[in-house]
């Protein structure tokens, strides 16, 4: 198990399938003897309640532990959903007879509800635990509210729940899956329950854009989600990406998003737009929300552009873009809350405040803006 924390290894590991010499190549599914194999059948033969400290019972808990390391890449998990091992780690959660919130780490049943989450994340290897089940067996769980309540909040978003699934209405959720995005770009854990390192980016990004989904067939929902600390995170996330695809750029961040995390952060930012973009009440006309959206506007669409933005991030980002850049005409106080925390992160790191200013126009300042105490500007 020890190897498979190198993640370099994980994907030649799994395709570990010997035979006997001179013999042609088996591919892994195919062999009863590849590691994959092996693994599945110490995990079906395991008995239902397996007796804590046995021998038996070790060697399914290591095994869960070993697969889900294994499970963080897509080509493994694709190979992982064909076998009936999500099935037995759906059982391993179900036939527990700890409550979620005694589970200690490393144990059977925090070992198979990673293995939970870390296979939903992944579209080929979903619907082998949507049809095991999984969806009733860790709905529950997403109470507990610690480590476990997490993993089983994300791993529900995932899978498709719905958003009445989620407990508080959705604000549990969105605030732990927005706090661990939060750490993970500051490189930190959360005491008691998680070091840095143990998720991933676009594992948490993903886990938001699919609560969004959930969220998305209701504006009051998408409210939940629209709090401007977590929309100013997603602004963070995706204008970091351009700033590192500038080469002329100056500034930086001290935390590097992939491609994945960015295309998640613009679709949690499309499907909040409803939230985002409402307008202050009683309407009125807004300097700040002028500016804030030409900036994003210009931002959405460098990010559209960008080599290796999937066609889905492209479109996402494209009619964030379009719709941010039409609401400039009325003032917006989540979007001008947002944008002024995502500036001031941008001047923490030292980031340049006009890159993303379109320079070909100014802002136009009327007799009610903020220079109405001129005389010039009260020349009758």
């Amino acid at each position: 198990m020890n190897l498979s924390f190198l993640e370099a290894s994980i994907t030649t590991m799994l395709q570990h399938s010997p035979v006997p010499e001179g013999a042609s190549p088996v591919a892994p599914l195919d062999n009863p003897e590849s590691l994959i194999r092996i693994l599945e059948k110490l995990l079906k033969n395991a008995p239902a309640v397996p007796k804590s400290g046995s021998g038996k019972s070790e060697g399914v808990r290591w095994a869960c532990g070993l697969i889900k390391n294994l499970a963080k890449s897509e080509e493994n998990a694709a190979m992982l959903g064909k076998t009936d091992i999500p099935k037995c780690v759906v059982e391993n959660v179900r036939n527990s007879q700890t409550p979620p919130s005694r589970w200690t780490s490393n144990s059977l049943e925090d070992f198979s509800l990673f293995v939970i989450l870390n296979l939903a994340q992944w579209p080929v290897s979903k619907e082998s635990l949507v049809d095991a089940g999984a969806v009733d067996v860790v709905k529950p769980i997403m109470a507990e509210g610690d480590l476990q309540g997490l993993k089983a909040t994300m791993a529900c978003s995932f899978l498709g729940a719905s958003w009445g699934d989620f407990p508080e209405t959705g604000s549990a959720a969105a605030k732990s899956i927005s706090e661990l995005m939060t750490n993970i770009i500051e490189k930190k854990g959360k005491d008691g329950q998680y070091a840095y390192g143990v998720f991933k980016l676009y594992t948490a990004t993903k886990a938001y854009r699919d609560l969004s989904d959930a969220a998305a067939e209701d504006e009051a929902s998408t409210k939940v989600l629209a709090v401007p600390s977590a929309v100013a995170l997603c602004f963070q996330v995706v204008s970091d990406l351009v700033m590192a695809a500038d080469d002329e750029a100056n500034g930086g961040s001290k935390y590097v998003p992939d491609v994945k995390s960015a295309e998640y952060s613009a679709g949690a930012i499309c499907n909040m737009l409803p939230a985002i973009l409402q307008a202050g009440d009683p309407p009125r006309k807004s300097i700040q929300t002028e500016k804030a959206c030409g900036e994003l506007a210009t931002m959405f669409t460098q990010y559209s552009k960008l080599e290796g933005t999937s066609e889905e991030g492209k479109e996402c980002a494209l009619k964030a873009a379009e719709e941010i850049k039409a609401a400039g005409s009325s003032a917006r106080p989540i979007l001008e809350i947002s944008h002024d925390l995502w500036t001031q992160y941008r001047k923490r790191e030292g980031q340049p405040l006009d890159q993303f200013i379109n320079q070909e126009k100014g802002i136009e300042v009327d007799e009610s803006g903020p220079l109405d105490f001129l005389p010039c500007v009260n020349s009758d």
